[in-house]
């Protein structure tokens, strides 16, 4: 196993770091968007669109090994209930934990309704009102992730969304793992449904007889279920396009090199493609050794080693940038999904940065508590999309329709000005809607 590294002595050497920047990301959005893949997903889609049920039937058999019949598609409240109780109470105290520290972060986001009324009467405003119906997709697989559960129910609850249901593979025993149903009901889920991959994407955006139609869906995936949601926006909305998980870890040499290498090396077991970034500054740059030697040090006991170490020869770097200012730079181009920074004022290079997903600050914040814990999302941008994008909040399950009454006095203020505007842009309907009003006086309404 070994890092790239980039030791920028020139500003030549800064363009190279920044392609393989750029290059990376690239890459993934060409394995993504691979032909044999998106065919896949595609046939999927139409399949479902086309038979319903009935195409779920046969992908949940041919990719998840399960066999279901529709009025079996949806987990029954009792199932619920039961797994609840035979979840460990501590590690339910846990999670309702992390539950309460995410409803109070995403609480204050919240917007509100606005409406000014001018002194002629006219009236203008905002109405902010959730979406209806939601779909939250959380994997399944070999792992389990109820804090995905949280992160994803919660912020749809504040934001007031009518009607949540949520979606995950049957890769527990034929169903979903106990953990992640009961989190499901801490989080306060209206319906869960068996069924995963890109035909459950389907059956969200489109409906079948059994499977309600949404109008947005969120939550991670695979690549299928990351094609699939982008191939059905429009139909309705969804999250973001995740990628492969990334991390900058910004050290000098006050840094903790055990735990450096950690945020490294964690980041590095959620996946083979995942990008793992060690970034410093040539003054400091003997904190890089030590950071090498904890790597070699810790991996050795991880029962995922092998994937770590894969991430790490592939899409894993070390950069010494020339100084403070092209580290900073770096960090926004980069514009990294979690970005740890390890300095002895992480405060200082926090200020700088424009472009990232979630930042910790210091030591005693790895991103596992951001995972967690903390209270902010962990559904994040990846990809370089922080410089465009935003974490999961509860404004992405709200929407803003705008409202105007307009006074007969300021119609007839401004009509001219109107009319004018939509002349030149050849719209004469639009220009007569003005005037027809305007030039029958005291008539207009007849």
């Amino acid at each position: 196993m070994m890092m790239r590294k980039f030791h920028i002595k020139s500003d030549e050497d800064l363009l190279s770091t920044k392609k393989w920047i750029a290059d990376r990301t690239n890459s993934a959005l060409i394995d993504e968007n691979s032909n044999s893949v998106l065919d896949t997903v595609k046939w999927i889609i139409e399949m479902v669109r086309k038979s319903g049920d009935e195409a779920i039937v046969e992908f949940t058999e041919r990719f998840d090994g399960v066999i279901l019949r529709p009025e079996q598609f949806e987990v029954p409240k009792e199932e619920i209930i039961k797994c609840f109780n035979l979840v460990d109470p501590r590690l339910l105290k846990i999670i309702e934990k992390s539950a309460e520290n995410i409803r109070k972060f995403h609480s204050k986001n919240l917007r509100n309704s606005w409406e000014e009324t001018y002194e002629d009467g006219t009236v203008i405003g905002q109405k902010v009102t959730p979406i209806e119906k939601v779909g939250v997709y959380v994997p399944g697989g070999k792992a389990f992730y109820p804090s995905s559960v949280l992160m994803n129910i919660i912020p749809a609850k504040i934001a007031g969304v009518k009607e949540i249901i949520m979606v995950s593979p049957p890769s527990y025993n034929g169903t979903i793992h106990p953990v992640v149903l009961a989190s499901a009901q801490i989080a306060g889920v209206d319906r869960i449904f068996k069924i995963g991959g890109a035909q459950a994407i389907a059956a969200l955006a489109y409906g079948t007889k059994t499977v309600p139609s949404v109008e947005k869906i969120t939550g991670p995936g695979n690549i299928y279920v990351t094609i699939a949601k982008s191939l059905v926006r429009g139909i309705v909305e969804i999250d973001c396009e995740a990628g492969p998980s990334e991390v900058v870890v910004v050290a000098d040499k006050t840094a903790n090199p055990k735990c450096v290498a950690s945020e490294i090396l964690a980041q590095a077991e959620h996946d083979e493609k995942a990008c793992c970034v060690l970034i410093t500054v040539e003054s400091e740059s003997e904190i890089v050794a030590k950071v090498e030697s904890q790597i070699k040090n810790l991996i050795s006991s991880l029962p995922r080693k092998e994937i770590i170490e894969k991430s790490l020869t592939n899409y894993g770097a070390i950069i010494i940038a020339r100084d403070w200012d092209e580290l900073v730079e770096i960090i926004n181009y980069f514009a990294p999904e979690h970005l740890n920074i390890q300095t002895e004022l992480p405060r200082k290079i926090e200020s700088r940065v424009r472009n990232a997903g979630a930042i910790m600050l210091g030591t005693m914040t790895p991103v596992a508590v951001g995972d967690y814990m903390a209270g902010p999302n962990h559904i994040l941008p990846t990809g370089r999309r922080a410089r465009f994008s935003s974490p999961l909040t509860t404004e992405d399950f709200r929407k803003v329709t705008n409202y105007i009454y307009y006074s007969r006095a300021r119609l007839f203020q401004e009509s001219e000005d109107i009319v004018r505007f939509a002349e030149a842009e050849g719209l004469t309907a639009h220009a007569m809607s003005i005037k027809l009003r305007t030039s029958q006086g005291e008539n207009a309404n007849e």
